[in-house]
């Protein structure tokens, strides 16, 4: 029985509008980066922490809608690609940053996921300016980011009953994020080898 791949759906986005850069989608991950700023300045304050926990709830909206924008308005974009995984990060770094100036996150996270998003953007530029291939997000990275995010949200509201949940989710999400590291190196590597 031959399978008609043409039929199939893909699951990967595809890129509908690779030009441009001012959509709804961008705009809405441009934001999502400049979050962290107004998270932040709320968290100096522990009377503001509903407006912390209200920053972070619009930030996890911001990041499942620009997807959502993009597919919709069929404005998949290089640049929105590029711009989601970046606002994410920027926005947790951040966030992470302070947490850890302030000994309420532990620096040996900070540190190995400033290293690991580093080094795939340093070979993740490379191989684009080498090859023109970019790089797709893997869904492991994917869940690492969300569990991250979670971790993180966990440090900012510890509460006593829910440690074992922080434990875990940073141990997983150290984990997930390992295992995504691995994955866009090889597949770097693999792309390296083939041109």
């Amino acid at each position: 029985m031959k399978i008609n791949k043409d039929n199939m759906s893909d699951t990967k986005p595809k890129i509908t509008d690779p030009s441009r850069i001012l959509t709804v989608a961008n705009m809405i991950s441009l934001l999502r980066a400049f979050l962290a700023l107004p998270i932040i300045y709320t968290l100096q304050y522990p009377q503001w922490r509903l407006w912390t926990f209200v920053l972070i709830l619009i930030g996890v909206a911001s990041d499942l809608l620009d997807g959502y924008f993009a597919r919709r308005a069929h404005e998949v974009t290089h640049f929105g690609k590029w711009m989601d995984p970046i606002a994410d990060f920027i926005c947790l770094i951040t966030v992470m940053f302070y947490l850890v100036l302030n000994d309420i996150f532990p620096m040996w996270f900070f540190v190995f996921y400033l290293f690991r998003y580093v080094t795939i953007a340093v070979l993740a530029v490379y191989i684009i300016n080498h090859s023109g291939f970019i790089i797709s997000a893997n869904w492991y990275g994917k869940w690492a980011s969300g569990i991250t995010a979670l971790t993180t949200v966990l440090y900012i509201f510890p509460l006593p009953f829910l440690d074992w949940l922080r434990i875990l989710s940073l141990l997983t999400a150290s984990l997930l994020l390992l295992i995504s590291w691995c994955i866009y190196i090889k597949s770097i590597i693999k792309k390296e080898m083939a041109s």
